[in-house]
């Protein structure tokens, strides 16, 4: 049976390339938006001067390493200080990745604002994958200043380059997606300051987790190593960073704990592979929220 001419049409939501052009069209909004309430300005400007301070202090160490150490010396000591700025870049990611997705989505459901664009009609899964996708490209941009820039300074100021960065500049990037994506599925069911209070208390989990493990590895403790391995695949962003430290730092420093950033207790490969299942199993858990979510 034919329906009645006074019966209004369904639009079919897009499928295959039309909802791939729908997710990079809400992700260009997305950055737009960063730009529009000046978080991309603020971050790229925090950033600089980060590395322009990283790199003043820099300066001055490696000046004096150059007049009272060895030339192995020097390259610990010059190694050291860029672990250091490296472990409060990654703190400095992870804040960001947090903050620039708490409000993307739930500001937006809060306001309203999201109903006007999913009867477009714009299916909601590219509501979330492309506001997922906008805010993984303010999260990159973001990283490439800050860690490019200590990465370029100490090259250029302390002509030293740790092995692996791009390796481990990547896990620390993938550490910021956790967060973000947990972020952005909180927001289809959580107000913007609960979801931002979830999401670092997550994060604190999996820190204190990740140290527990390190302190029951060194201290023989299988209990206490074991109660953080679970932290760490409950939550498993500080085990990206954990790795990070580890394939940034020569054999020798990494092999017998020279310094803080010197893991005891490695992130195997299959943490690598879980991390990975998890960021996309939260996005799905996302799509899957929003969509039955009562607008």
């Amino acid at each position: 049976m034919s329906p009645s001419p006074a019966e209004p049409s369904r639009t079919k939501p897009p499928r295959g390339p039309g909802l791939l052009r729908a997710v990079l069209v809400v992700a260009h909004l997305t950055f737009t938006d960063a730009r529009r309430k000046r978080l991309l300005a603020a971050a790229l400007v925090l950033g600089s001067a980060f590395v322009s301070i990283f790199a003043v202090g820099l300066h001055f160490v490696a000046v004096d390493a150059r007049a009272r150490l060895s030339p192995s010396q020097q390259g610990f000591a010059i190694g050291f200080v860029l672990m250091a700025a490296l472990y409060a870049a990654n703190f400095l990611i992870v804040m960001t990745s947090v903050l620039v997705s708490v409000d993307t989505l739930a500001g937006e459901i809060g306001s309203g604002v999201v109903e006007a664009l999913c009867t477009k009609p714009v299916p909601r899964a590219a509501v979330v994958l492309g506001k997922w996708l906008g805010s993984c490209a303010l999260l990159v941009l973001y990283a490439v200043v800050l860690c490019g820039g200590v990465l370029l300074v100490t090259r250029l100021i302390g002509a030293y380059t740790p092995p692996n960065a791009a390796r481990g500049v990547g896990l620390m990037l993938l550490e910021g997606t956790v967060l973000l994506t947990l972020t952005i599925a909180g927001g289809t069911r959580l107000s913007s300051v609960a979801n931002g209070v979830t999401v670092f208390g997550l994060y604190g989990l999996a820190f204190v987790g990740g140290w527990m493990e390190q302190i029951g590895t060194r201290v023989g403790n299988a209990t206490v190593r074991h109660i953080g391995i679970l932290a760490s695949l409950l939550v498993p962003s500080e085990a990206m960073w954990q790795l990070a430290a580890h394939v940034m730092q020569p054999p020798l420093v990494r092999d017998v704990n020279l310094t803080p950033f010197s893991p005891a207790s490695v992130p195997s490969p299959a943490m690598l592979v879980w991390v990975v299942v998890y960021v996309f199993t939260t996005l799905i858990a996302a799509v899957l929220l929003f969509e039955s979510r009562d607008l």
